[in-house]
């Protein structure tokens, strides 16, 4: 047995036990993968996967398990290369952070580039996608957290931790029928036409509960992942938008009038996600703690260390 049947093996089940996506993954051969698969098999003495033919289906059940100490010790591997990679340059290094367009055009700019101030040595990748999108960067370890409202917490391999709770806005053009409201109504917003997110992304489930809640069918004529894509039909006319309120700026946005919404649609959570099991580099705490003040380095650290839990110490 050797790592490269263990890499192998994964980042098939990874590829949907699509040995040449693996293979192009792992810049080796297709018969490379199958080859390394059969040793591995023959060396355990079961088999890891069933097939039809010379086509794989799905794992056993023996497969299972055998893919999950696989997985645990890659992560081991893993871990032991980034203490080494911790002690030889502490304060350098990469950070890979996954987010949403919203986090990462309105929360993580000052976040980014004060870190940068105090780690200079230290690269930052940011990755953004959807929330699903981002929880499988986590998860497949390309990404060292996630910031994401959403899926987060849907995945039991992942840690998170709350960050800090927002809520969404009406956003109008002056001179709009609802600019002097003082208290929106879920039977008023709607009347109008209106402009948000796309289902699985920035509360989007909520704003859709509390219509249905109501017996309300909301007018959606627009939705998108871009809260910047959502302003932009928002002044051209298109409709009322629903969008969160970090990306409201009463400087920036002169042309929109901002109206508050948490009393029909409720707080919305923002998290931040690790792959548990997984070692991080001692700089990946202080950039949490740039992220929100309620999570301070040392219980960060401690949480990871698993000495304490984060759903008793971090709460919002």
């Amino acid at each position: 047995m050797n790592l490269h049947q263990f890499r192998f093996l994964q980042e098939a089940v990874r590829r949907k036990l699509n040995l040449t996506e693996a293979a192009r993954a792992l810049h080796t051969s297709q018969p490379g993968v199958s080859k390394a698969i059969i040793e591995l098999e023959s060396e355990l003495g079961v088999e890891i996967f069933s097939r039809h033919g010379k086509r794989i289906r799905k794992l056993t059940e023996p497969g299972v398990e055998v893919l999950r100490s696989v997985d645990i010790i890659l992560r081991e591997v893993a871990n032991l290369k980034r203490i080494g990679q911790d002690y030889a340059a502490r304060d350098a290094g990469q950070l890979t952070v996954a987010a949403t367009h919203t986090q990462a055009r309105y929360k993580l700019p000052w976040v980014i580039a004060e870190f940068r101030r105090r780690m200079p040595a230290v690269q930052v990748q940011l990755l953004q996608g959807t929330p699903d999108q981002v929880a499988q960067a986590v998860r497949e370890e390309r990404a060292d957290l996630g910031l994401a409202s959403e899926s987060l917490q849907d995945s039991p391999d992942l840690l998170t931790l709350p960050c800090y709770s927002w809520q969404h806005l009406a956003v109008v053009p002056h001179g709009h029928a609802l600019c002097d409201r003082t208290e929106l109504t879920l039977a008023e917003l709607a009347t109008f036409p209106l402009v948000t997110y796309e289902p699985t992304f920035a509360g989007r489930r909520q704003i859709d509960a509390a219509f249905a809640h109501a017996n309300l069918q909301p007018q959606i004529v627009l939705e998108a992942l871009d809260s910047d894509v959502l302003k932009t039909y928002v002044e051209l006319g298109l409709g009322v938008g629903l969008i969160a309120e970090m990306a409201i700026s009463a400087e920036r946005d002169t042309a929109l009038r901002a109206l508050p919404a948490g009393h029909l649609f409720g707080q919305q959570l923002t998290r931040v996600a690790f792959k548990r099991g997984v070692l991080q580099r001692s700089f990946v705490p202080l950039f949490t703690e740039l992220i929100s003040p309620r999570l301070p380095r040392k219980l960060v650290e401690q949480t990871l260390r698993g000495e304490l839990d984060g759903q008793d110490v971090f709460s919002i």
